[in-house]
């Protein structure tokens, strides 16, 4: 009952009252990353949601254009800016991903959507992640967020997966308030953003 009906009007109710109650400090951000950072203020790429369908996932952009002499756009390390770092160390690049909890692309919680280009390398197993809505957060993420490797991340989403509870969900929220006040396991081994998943027996992260 909660999977199928309950945790699909929790996450309507709960990202629309975020969004309209944090509408002040959004447009705030907004326009810090417009100065800072410059356009465009949204960060849009394209991610595999439920059943392997591919949505646009949204963010408040963190890194610059700049490019090298040859016209290459620089490292990540390069590009992501003072501003950048903060917003992803509070998590709040992410909550433009609100928008996609309300339109039914995404929930509040569950497996991180990754990039289309990993579904070939996917096992049959990890496939199993795309059984339900991808998330904002997961059980991944108050695992270790970005620094456990690939496995590990998977086995959390699997099981996350097979076992979606209106418990479940509480200890993830709350696990995950206590990862963003630690703001720790941003990013893995000093990485600005996750190295590219290579597949089964690849170690890197996610971006």
């Amino acid at each position: 009952m909660y999977a199928k009906y309950i945790k699909r009007l929790c996450d309507i109710v709960v990202a629309s009252l975020i969004l309209i109650i944090g509408a002040p400090l959004w447009l705030l951000i907004s326009l810090l990353v417009f100065t800072l950072i410059g356009r465009p203020i949204i960060f849009k790429q394209a991610r595999i949601g439920l059943h392997h369908q591919p949505f646009t996932l949204i963010k408040f952009r963190t890194m610059t254009n700049q490019r090298d002499d040859h016209g290459e756009l620089l490292s990540d390390d390069q590009r992501l800016t003072k501003f950048g770092k903060l917003l992803r160390k509070t998590s709040l690049d992410e909550i433009p991903q609100l928008i996609n909890v309300v339109t039914g692309k995404m929930s509040l919680i569950g497996p991180r959507p990754l990039l289309p280009e990993y579904l070939p390398r996917y096992t049959n197993e990890q496939l199993q992640r795309h059984g339900v809505r991808p998330g904002i957060t997961g059980l991944a993420q108050v695992s270790g967020r970005n620094a456990i490797d690939w496995q590990s991340k998977f086995k959390y989403d699997i099981q996350y997966a097979h076992h979606v509870t209106f418990i479940t969900d509480i200890k993830i929220i709350i696990g995950t308030i206590k990862t963003i006040l630690q703001t720790s396991d941003v990013s893995a081994d000093d990485h600005a953003t996750m190295p590219i998943f290579k597949g089964v027996d690849s170690t890197d992260e996610d971006h």
